[in-house]
């Protein structure tokens, strides 16, 4: 079985609004929300093998928060920015030939399409800070072959009793 997440990044600033897109950091709530996040994360006991992610700076924050949390390699990639649901999938599928269980920190609106595409459930945004788990029976993930098996963000009431 595959294991799939799709996580957005934590909130960005747009205080500077001469900062390049790629350049943008985390503002004060994602600060706060992605470690809690990913402290919950850690609760339910999903072994992550890698993190692949975008190497725009507030999804490279947001792979660092996690990825010390979890205690799992993260690797930043340049394509991981800007790119279709499409070519989302495709690396996605290149690196489960490899893993089975990984973790891809992303942007919208492609993270829910993508998660809307290969999943058995609808979600209407996924938004930030937040992340799908999906899993998947077969070898490769297309069109509505995988299961969604949570979906979890930092409004969700039981989030917050986890932020110690």
């Amino acid at each position: 079985m595959k294991t799939v997440l799709l996580i957005r990044h934590a909130k960005s600033s747009w205080k500077d609004l001469l900062l390049a897109d790629f350049d943008r950091p985390l503002n004060k709530r994602g600060k706060r929300d992605a470690p809690v996040m990913a402290r919950y994360l850690k609760t339910q006991k999903i072994a992550i093998e890698k993190i692949f992610s975008s190497s725009a700076k507030r999804a490279r924050k947001t792979a660092e928060i996690f990825s010390e949390e979890l205690q799992s390699k993260v690797v930043f990639c340049d394509q991981l920015y800007a790119t279709s649901s499409e070519e989302l999938l495709a690396f996605i599928n290149e690196q489960l030939k490899q893993y089975d269980s990984i973790a891809i920190v992303s942007h919208n609106p492609e993270l829910t399409e993508l998660s809307n595409y290969i999943s058995d459930q609808y979600i209407d945004n996924i938004p930030t800070s937040a992340y799908v788990v999906l899993t998947c029976n077969d070898e490769i993930l297309k069109k509505k072959n995988c299961k969604l098996v949570d979906f979890v963000y930092p409004k969700r009431k039981d989030i917050r009793m986890h932020d110690e």
